[in-house]
């Protein structure tokens, strides 16, 4: 799996495993029903402990993202999560306001904040396979 931690970030490891997974979801580097490595092999495979894998998949979990099952490990549940836009939109309003404060704060145009979101959006898109 190509995911990647970076230590210096001040965003926590359990949240840039859970997103790193996402955005995979996102460009379709990862489908529905594909596994996903296991607790143990993922952390060693990035140098952190369990504990902080296990945490992410269980938000992943708890999410819609991925399942876990008794013994197979985990594995991608990718149509599930899009069933649940309405939740995403509502869970994301708070962080996505934070962000259009700092913009308005910043006096960033308007537009320009489209126009970012458009690229991002067209970028993890355009990456599906």
């Amino acid at each position: 799996m190509l995911l990647t931690v970076d230590f210096s970030s001040e965003e926590p490891i359990y949240m840039q495993i859970r997103n790193g997974i996402v955005a995979g979801i996102a460009m379709g580097k990862l489908q529905d029903g594909d596994p996903l490595p296991s607790v143990r092999t993922l952390g060693g495979e990035l140098g952190v402990n369990l504990h902080t894998v296990n945490k992410a998949y269980r938000l992943l979990r708890n999410e819609g993202f991925i399942r876990l099952l008794p013994s197979r490990g985990a594995e991608v549940q990718a149509g599930e999560a899009a069933k649940n836009a309405a939740l995403f939109l509502d869970a994301a309003g708070n962080s996505l306001r934070n962000l259009i404060s700092e913009a308005v704060t910043r006096h960033v145009d308007r537009s320009a904040i489209h126009a970012m979101i458009d690229t991002l959006y067209d970028e993890l898109e355009g990456q599906k396979t």
